[in-house]
């Protein structure tokens, strides 16, 4: 059985893995993906001086999940995020580019809509 170790303000807990993820609505392959990380998180083991570190950067990984980002999109914007505020600007330009496509896509599926309204359109006429 796989232990992850959070320190969630003020205490560690040493949970599962699908424990984890259940409490704290976290992908089982986002946990995954942190734990994996050294450069991100350090050992399993290790002990913070931030003790909402774990739990912070976790949720920053779950939100570049649920805006679209692959593995290694994630990767790359959380190696400059743990590098804190010297690194703002580059961040700004990947969340920017990330904006532009969702803003690209959102205009295809209003274009497809229409479309599709109009052959509704013509399709009612038609009977």
């Amino acid at each position: 059985m796989e232990i992850i170790a959070i320190k969630l303000r003020g205490y560690g807990k040493n949970m599962t893995i699908n424990e984890a993820s259940k409490r704290y609505n976290i992908p089982i392959h986002i946990l995954k993906l942190y734990e994996s990380w050294e450069w991100c998180r350090g050992s399993v083991k290790a002990e913070y001086e931030d003790e909402g570190l774990d739990i912070d950067r976790l949720g920053m990984m779950v939100t570049l999940y649920n805006i679209g980002f692959n593995e290694n999109d994630i990767e790359q914007y959380m190696k400059l995020y743990v590098m804190g505020s010297s690194t703002a600007n580059e961040r700004s330009l990947i969340l920017s580019a990330r904006r532009k496509i969702i803003l690209d896509s959102i205009h295809l599926l209003e274009k497809q809509l229409e479309d599709l309204d109009y052959l509704r359109y013509e399709t009612g006429k038609a009977e």
